[in-house]
């Protein structure tokens, strides 16, 4: 079935539905996947992704240049795609303040949010059975050990200590951007959990502010090069999964993200392990963010959810 040809409207309104994935994108537990879902744009979104196959590089060799832009819907994902850089750029500058001088709060906050996040991949899992609750129970343990202060930041079994930090820039653009097909999973997350996520944030706010390095830019186009091969190579792994074995895959995810949350407790001592509150007036704050981080995502997840049975009415 072919796609009507887009005006400069449906240009303008792809890159705003980008500004709005890219605003949810910058923070730690919204998913730019549910944003699409709700601007339903998501199903369009990854067919073109999975476009990037043997027709379109069959149709570049030969010099059909038209009709590949066209089989990859590049006329929908170059707006869309800008939306979203201008998006994380802008936003990039309010994220580096609040980790720096309102860290507890704000970790309260991404506390919220991946809370209600776990939920509602939860409800997802069509079937419950021993096999998903195992693998969730994997999933929630490992989280829990691969989050603790000793890890070195990071939930993978290397650092960029160890594999140098190009190489690793490479690897965690590549993860994170697999968020993208995951409604409920954010890839700025998995940043986090990377030990990237202020990395990237500190990057972003020098692009705006022209004060970055030759350093900094090199290794955002790795970053970068990792999100481009991620999307097209795991993109495609995850698919199969959530093809296969549903159920497990999401069960999985589910504890994990789970198990991670000891990472984003906002009450930490100065060696960086969780503790208890020092009463009311250190704990109110987090706590109330919390509740509204959860709020949110759940706000989203019934936007999604009306929007989806709306268009199966029509």
């Amino acid at each position: 079935m072919s796609r009507r040809r887009s005006s400069w409207f449906d240009d303008l309104a792809h890159a705003g539905c980008g500004f709005l994935m890219g605003s949810v994108d910058v923070i730690p537990g919204v998913s730019g996947g549910t944003m699409a879902l709700i601007l339903g744009i998501y199903e369009r979104l990854v067919t073109a992704i999975s476009h990037v196959d043997l027709k379109l590089w069959g149709q570049v060799r030969r010099g059909r240049f038209r009709d590949a832009a066209e089989h990859l819907d590049l006329r929908f994902l170059v707006p869309l795609g800008l939306g979203i850089a201008v998006a994380l750029v802008t936003l990039a500058s309010l994220m580096k303040y609040l980790l720096e001088h309102q860290r507890g709060p704000t970790y309260g906050a991404f506390f919220g949010l991946i809370a209600a996040s776990t939920f509602l991949v939860g409800k997802m899992i069509r079937r419950r059975s021993a096999l998903v609750f195992a693998a969730g129970v994997v999933g929630a343990i490992a989280a829990y050990w691969l989050t603790r202060p000793e890890s070195g930041g990071t939930i993978l079994p290397f650092g960029p200590d160890d594999v140098g930090e190009p190489f690793y820039a490479f690897i965690c653009g590549a993860i994170a951007i697999c968020a993208m097909i995951l409604p409920g999973i954010s890839g700025s997350y998995l940043l986090v959990l990377l030990g990237k996520y202020e990395w990237v944030i500190g990057i972003l706010h020098g692009l705006k502010k022209g004060d970055v390095t030759s350093e900094d830019l090199l290794l955002l186009s790795v970053f970068a090069a990792g999100c481009l091969i991620g999307i097209l190579a795991f993109s495609k792994f995850l698919r199969w999964l959530l093809e296969r074995f549903h159920d497990p895959t999401l069960g999985l995810l589910c504890g994990f993200m789970l198990g991670s949350l000891r990472k984003l407790w906002p009450f930490k001592n100065a060696a960086d392990y969780n503790r208890l509150p020092h009463g009311f007036d250190e704990a109110w704050l987090p706590i109330a963010l919390a509740a509204g981080g959860a709020a949110i995502v759940l706000a989203l997840a019934l936007t999604a959810s009306r929007v989806r049975v709306r268009r199966l009415e029509e």
